[in-house]
Protein backbone atom coordinates (compact mmCIF):
# COMPACT_ATOMS: atom_id res chain seq x y z
CA UNK A 1 0.00 0.00 0.00
CA UNK A 2 1.08 3.25 -0.88
CA UNK A 3 0.99 6.63 0.77
CA UNK A 4 -1.40 7.66 -0.86
CA UNK A 5 -3.45 4.18 -0.97
CA UNK A 6 -2.93 4.53 2.94
CA UNK A 7 -4.23 8.13 3.19
CA UNK A 8 -7.47 7.29 1.67
CA UNK A 9 -7.75 4.15 3.61
CA UNK A 10 -7.76 6.33 6.69
CA UNK A 11 -9.65 8.36 5.73
CA UNK A 12 -12.29 6.17 4.24
CA UNK A 13 -16.01 7.67 5.71
CA UNK A 14 -16.87 4.05 6.09
CA UNK A 15 -14.94 4.47 9.81
CA UNK A 16 -15.89 8.49 10.44
CA UNK A 17 -14.12 8.05 14.10
CA UNK A 18 -10.85 7.03 12.11
CA UNK A 19 -12.04 9.57 9.13
CA UNK A 20 -11.82 12.50 11.52
CA UNK A 21 -9.03 12.07 13.67
CA UNK A 22 -7.24 11.21 10.16
CA UNK A 23 -8.27 15.14 8.90
CA UNK A 24 -7.63 16.78 12.43
CA UNK A 25 -4.19 14.84 13.68
CA UNK A 26 -2.60 13.92 10.23
CA UNK A 27 -3.70 16.30 7.69
CA UNK A 28 -3.76 19.11 10.68
CA UNK A 29 -7.49 19.99 9.40
CA UNK A 30 -8.92 22.37 12.29
CA UNK A 31 -11.80 20.70 14.19
CA UNK A 32 -14.31 22.91 13.44
CA UNK A 33 -13.07 22.61 9.12
CA UNK A 34 -16.74 21.20 7.20
CA UNK A 35 -15.00 18.16 6.40
CA UNK A 36 -13.98 17.40 10.23
CA UNK A 37 -17.30 18.13 11.64
CA UNK A 38 -19.08 16.01 8.88
CA UNK A 39 -16.89 13.11 9.74
CA UNK A 40 -17.70 13.68 13.66
CA UNK A 41 -21.48 14.17 12.84
CA UNK A 42 -21.29 10.72 11.83
CA UNK A 43 -19.36 8.92 14.18
CA UNK A 44 -22.43 7.51 16.22
CA UNK A 45 -24.01 6.99 13.07
CA UNK A 46 -21.61 4.61 10.99
CA UNK A 47 -19.15 2.22 11.99
CA UNK A 48 -17.50 1.13 15.69
CA UNK A 49 -19.05 3.44 17.44
CA UNK A 50 -22.88 2.99 15.89
CA UNK A 51 -22.01 -0.60 16.32
CA UNK A 52 -21.31 -0.36 20.70
CA UNK A 53 -24.41 1.80 20.48
CA UNK A 54 -26.79 -0.64 19.18
CA UNK A 55 -25.77 -2.82 21.66
CA UNK A 56 -26.68 -0.49 24.28
CA UNK A 57 -30.29 -1.12 26.64
CA UNK A 58 -31.93 1.67 26.44
CA UNK A 59 -31.07 2.47 29.96
CA UNK A 60 -27.94 3.40 29.45
CA UNK A 61 -25.96 0.53 29.81
CA UNK A 62 -24.03 -2.48 28.48
CA UNK A 63 -25.07 -6.15 29.59
CA UNK A 64 -26.72 -5.85 32.93
CA UNK A 65 -27.17 -2.92 35.33
CA UNK A 66 -26.28 -4.61 38.68
CA UNK A 67 -22.87 -3.59 37.97
CA UNK A 68 -21.54 -1.80 35.12
CA UNK A 69 -17.69 -3.19 35.23
CA UNK A 70 -18.13 -6.55 34.77
CA UNK A 71 -17.96 -8.64 33.12
CA UNK A 72 -14.41 -7.23 31.83
CA UNK A 73 -14.47 -6.31 28.96
CA UNK A 74 -17.61 -5.79 27.46
CA UNK A 75 -20.30 -4.40 30.20
CA UNK A 76 -20.52 -0.60 30.50
CA UNK A 77 -17.47 0.97 31.67
CA UNK A 78 -15.43 -0.41 28.30
CA UNK A 79 -18.13 0.26 26.44
CA UNK A 80 -17.75 4.10 27.26
CA UNK A 81 -14.20 3.63 27.53
CA UNK A 82 -14.17 2.97 23.71
CA UNK A 83 -16.53 5.81 22.98
CA UNK A 84 -14.82 8.41 24.82
CA UNK A 85 -11.44 7.48 22.56
CA UNK A 86 -13.49 6.95 19.36
CA UNK A 87 -14.35 10.95 19.74
CA UNK A 88 -18.37 10.96 21.23
CA UNK A 89 -19.38 13.08 23.90
CA UNK A 90 -22.20 13.52 26.36
CA UNK A 91 -23.98 15.76 23.41
CA UNK A 92 -25.08 12.34 22.11
CA UNK A 93 -27.78 11.12 24.21
CA UNK A 94 -26.84 7.27 24.75
CA UNK A 95 -23.39 8.82 25.47
CA UNK A 96 -25.04 10.92 28.10
CA UNK A 97 -27.10 8.02 29.69
CA UNK A 98 -24.60 5.57 30.40
CA UNK A 99 -22.40 8.43 31.94
CA UNK A 100 -25.18 9.42 34.23
CA UNK A 101 -25.29 5.74 35.30
CA UNK A 102 -21.38 5.92 36.04
CA UNK A 103 -21.58 9.16 38.52
CA UNK A 104 -24.77 7.33 39.92
CA UNK A 105 -22.46 4.27 40.87
CA UNK A 106 -18.58 5.47 40.98
CA UNK A 107 -19.58 8.97 41.23
CA UNK A 108 -19.66 9.89 45.14
CA UNK A 109 -19.82 13.42 46.01
CA UNK A 110 -16.46 15.10 46.38
CA UNK A 111 -14.26 12.91 46.00
CA UNK A 112 -12.61 10.82 43.33
CA UNK A 113 -14.21 7.79 41.11
CA UNK A 114 -14.54 4.73 43.32
CA UNK A 115 -16.48 1.50 42.48
CA UNK A 116 -18.79 0.47 44.77
CA UNK A 117 -18.03 -1.01 48.44
CA UNK A 118 -14.19 -0.31 47.53
CA UNK A 119 -11.24 2.12 48.13
CA UNK A 120 -10.31 4.11 45.11
CA UNK A 121 -8.14 2.69 42.78
CA UNK A 122 -5.22 4.64 40.63
CA UNK A 123 -6.00 2.29 37.58
CA UNK A 124 -9.90 2.88 37.83
CA UNK A 125 -9.57 6.65 39.03
CA UNK A 126 -7.37 7.53 36.14
CA UNK A 127 -9.29 5.55 33.66
CA UNK A 128 -12.71 7.26 34.31
CA UNK A 129 -11.60 11.03 34.80
CA UNK A 130 -9.66 10.01 31.40
CA UNK A 131 -12.58 9.21 30.02
CA UNK A 132 -15.12 11.91 31.38
CA UNK A 133 -12.78 14.22 30.30
CA UNK A 134 -12.74 13.07 27.16
CA UNK A 135 -16.88 13.08 27.17
CA UNK A 136 -16.41 16.49 28.16
CA UNK A 137 -16.81 17.04 31.57
CA UNK A 138 -13.30 17.97 32.54
CA UNK A 139 -14.52 20.62 34.86
CA UNK A 140 -16.99 18.17 36.39
CA UNK A 141 -16.01 18.70 40.75
CA UNK A 142 -15.50 14.41 41.07
CA UNK A 143 -13.08 15.02 37.45
CA UNK A 144 -10.78 17.44 39.85
CA UNK A 145 -11.15 15.49 42.68
CA UNK A 146 -9.85 12.61 41.01
CA UNK A 147 -6.61 14.40 39.47
CA UNK A 148 -5.89 15.68 42.95
CA UNK A 149 -6.34 12.18 44.40
CA UNK A 150 -3.92 11.02 42.00
CA UNK A 151 -1.52 13.63 42.30
CA UNK A 152 -1.45 13.24 46.15
CA UNK A 153 -0.73 9.57 46.02
CA UNK A 154 2.08 9.72 43.38
CA UNK A 155 5.11 7.46 44.45
CA UNK A 156 8.24 8.14 45.71
CA UNK A 157 9.53 7.18 41.85
CA UNK A 158 7.25 9.66 40.03
CA UNK A 159 4.53 6.45 38.97
CA UNK A 160 1.79 4.53 39.99
CA UNK A 161 0.78 1.04 40.94
CA UNK A 162 -2.70 -0.79 40.94
CA UNK A 163 -1.90 -3.26 43.10
CA UNK A 164 -0.40 -1.63 46.06
CA UNK A 165 3.20 -2.09 45.77
CA UNK A 166 5.77 0.72 46.70
CA UNK A 167 7.26 1.29 43.40
CA UNK A 168 5.22 2.27 40.19
CA UNK A 169 4.78 0.93 37.28
CA UNK A 170 4.69 1.29 33.54
CA UNK A 171 1.34 -0.77 33.75
CA UNK A 172 -0.39 2.20 35.69
CA UNK A 173 -0.07 4.32 32.94
CA UNK A 174 -4.07 6.09 33.30
CA UNK A 175 -3.05 8.84 35.48
CA UNK A 176 -1.01 10.46 33.13
CA UNK A 177 -3.35 9.99 30.27
CA UNK A 178 -5.93 11.73 32.01
CA UNK A 179 -3.33 14.77 32.61
CA UNK A 180 -2.59 14.47 28.98
CA UNK A 181 -6.58 14.37 28.10
CA UNK A 182 -7.24 17.47 30.43
CA UNK A 183 -5.03 19.41 28.63
CA UNK A 184 -2.07 21.43 29.40
CA UNK A 185 -3.48 24.81 29.49
CA UNK A 186 -5.59 23.61 32.38
CA UNK A 187 -3.06 22.09 34.50
CA UNK A 188 -2.93 23.29 38.23
CA UNK A 189 0.74 23.66 39.85
CA UNK A 190 0.03 20.07 41.63
CA UNK A 191 -0.71 18.50 38.46
CA UNK A 192 2.18 20.07 36.34
CA UNK A 193 4.36 18.75 38.71
CA UNK A 194 2.83 14.94 39.28
CA UNK A 195 3.38 15.39 35.42
CA UNK A 196 6.93 16.31 35.53
CA UNK A 197 7.79 13.66 37.58
CA UNK A 198 5.42 11.17 35.88
CA UNK A 199 7.02 11.82 33.05
CA UNK A 200 10.43 11.34 34.18
CA UNK A 201 9.17 7.80 35.36
CA UNK A 202 8.31 6.81 31.97
CA UNK A 203 11.35 8.41 29.92
CA UNK A 204 13.71 6.93 32.28
CA UNK A 205 12.56 3.88 31.65
CA UNK A 206 12.37 4.55 27.74
CA UNK A 207 8.59 3.93 27.79
CA UNK A 208 9.26 -0.34 27.47
CA UNK A 209 11.94 -1.44 30.11
CA UNK A 210 11.50 -2.26 34.12
CA UNK A 211 13.97 -4.19 35.96
CA UNK A 212 16.13 -6.01 33.84
CA UNK A 213 14.03 -8.06 31.35
CA UNK A 214 11.75 -7.39 28.33
CA UNK A 215 8.10 -7.37 29.04
CA UNK A 216 6.59 -8.55 25.75
CA UNK A 217 2.91 -7.59 26.60
CA UNK A 218 4.46 -3.99 26.53
CA UNK A 219 5.96 -4.41 23.14
CA UNK A 220 2.76 -6.30 21.62
CA UNK A 221 -0.30 -3.21 19.65
CA UNK A 222 -3.62 -3.94 21.47
CA UNK A 223 -6.48 -2.33 20.57
CA UNK A 224 -9.12 -1.15 23.19
CA UNK A 225 -6.52 -1.06 25.59
CA UNK A 226 -8.89 -1.16 28.60
CA UNK A 227 -5.85 -0.56 31.60
CA UNK A 228 -3.15 -2.38 29.93
CA UNK A 229 -0.16 -0.60 28.75
CA UNK A 230 1.93 -0.99 25.97
CA UNK A 231 4.40 0.99 23.50
CA UNK A 232 1.36 2.79 21.28
CA UNK A 233 -0.37 4.61 24.19
CA UNK A 234 2.89 5.42 25.76
CA UNK A 235 4.19 6.69 23.00
CA UNK A 236 0.64 8.92 22.88
CA UNK A 237 0.57 9.29 26.23
CA UNK A 238 4.33 11.11 26.18
CA UNK A 239 3.67 13.11 23.53
CA UNK A 240 0.50 14.41 24.25
CA UNK A 241 2.24 15.52 27.65
CA UNK A 242 4.42 17.23 25.41
CA UNK A 243 7.62 15.16 25.87
CA UNK A 244 7.42 14.06 22.35
CA UNK A 245 10.94 15.38 21.50
CA UNK A 246 12.89 13.73 24.24
CA UNK A 247 15.01 11.77 22.68
CA UNK A 248 14.75 9.13 25.73
CA UNK A 249 11.20 7.97 23.11
CA UNK A 250 13.79 7.13 20.83
CA UNK A 251 13.62 3.31 21.32
CA UNK A 252 9.65 2.62 21.80
CA UNK A 253 9.61 4.47 18.22
CA UNK A 254 12.12 2.37 16.88
CA UNK A 255 10.11 -0.61 17.99
CA UNK A 256 7.06 1.30 16.50
CA UNK A 257 8.60 1.44 13.19
CA UNK A 258 9.96 -2.44 12.99
CA UNK A 259 6.44 -3.33 13.04
CA UNK A 260 5.24 -1.49 10.15
CA UNK A 261 4.04 -4.07 7.30
CA UNK A 262 5.40 -3.53 3.80
CA UNK A 263 1.65 -2.38 3.01
CA UNK A 264 2.52 0.76 5.18
CA UNK A 265 -0.14 -0.45 7.96
CA UNK A 266 0.16 -2.02 11.33
CA UNK A 267 -1.83 -5.04 13.07
CA UNK A 268 -3.63 -5.95 15.93
CA UNK A 269 -1.04 -8.27 17.39
CA UNK A 270 -3.24 -9.27 20.51
CA UNK A 271 -6.34 -8.78 22.58
CA UNK A 272 -6.24 -8.19 26.30
CA UNK A 273 -5.86 -9.84 28.27
CA UNK A 274 -2.97 -10.69 26.21
CA UNK A 275 -2.16 -14.37 27.20
CA UNK A 276 0.20 -14.37 24.43
CA UNK A 277 4.22 -15.57 25.07
CA UNK A 278 6.13 -13.86 27.73
CA UNK A 279 2.56 -12.11 29.33
CA UNK A 280 1.73 -13.29 33.08
CA UNK A 281 -1.58 -11.68 33.19
CA UNK A 282 -3.89 -14.27 35.01
CA UNK A 283 -6.54 -16.16 33.44
CA UNK A 284 -9.84 -15.07 34.08
CA UNK A 285 -13.12 -17.43 32.99
CA UNK A 286 -15.59 -14.48 33.40
CA UNK A 287 -13.45 -12.57 30.78
CA UNK A 288 -15.07 -11.44 27.53
CA UNK A 289 -12.90 -10.00 25.07
CA UNK A 290 -13.93 -6.92 23.08
CA UNK A 291 -12.23 -5.71 20.04
CA UNK A 292 -12.71 -3.03 17.36
CA UNK A 293 -10.77 -4.98 14.39
CA UNK A 294 -9.91 -8.43 13.33
CA UNK A 295 -6.17 -9.46 15.13
CA UNK A 296 -3.43 -9.94 13.02
CA UNK A 297 -4.74 -7.81 10.18
CA UNK A 298 -4.04 -4.33 9.23
CA UNK A 299 -5.60 -2.17 11.27
CA UNK A 300 -7.15 0.69 10.72
CA UNK A 301 -7.44 2.49 14.32
CA UNK A 302 -3.70 1.39 15.16
CA UNK A 303 -2.37 2.54 11.74
CA UNK A 304 -3.88 6.17 11.88
CA UNK A 305 -2.18 6.50 16.04
CA UNK A 306 1.05 5.01 14.72
CA UNK A 307 1.20 7.26 11.70
CA UNK A 308 -0.19 10.26 14.41
CA UNK A 309 2.77 9.30 16.82
CA UNK A 310 5.44 8.73 14.09
CA UNK A 311 4.84 11.94 11.95
CA UNK A 312 7.13 12.30 9.46
CA UNK A 313 9.02 9.19 10.02
CA UNK A 314 5.43 7.15 9.10
CA UNK A 315 4.56 9.20 6.29
CA UNK A 316 7.71 8.80 4.22
CA UNK A 317 6.84 5.47 4.32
Amino acid sequence: MSRPDRNTWLADPVQPAARYRYLVEIEGASPESDEARVARAQIPRHGWAADILRRQDARGFWVHRKTLYRPKYVATNWRLLALADLGLTVHHPRVRRGVQLMLEDYGGSDGPFTRRGGEPHFCFVGNTARMMILFGLGDDRRVRASLDWLADRQLDDGGWDCFGRPNGTLDCWEALAAYAAIGRRRWTRKWKRAVERGAEFYLERRLLREGRGRYPPWERLHSPNHYYYDILVGLETIIRLGYGDDPRTKPARDLLKRKIRPDGTWTTEAAHPDLAPGANYSRDPGVRPFGLERLHAPSKWITLRAVAVLGDEARAR
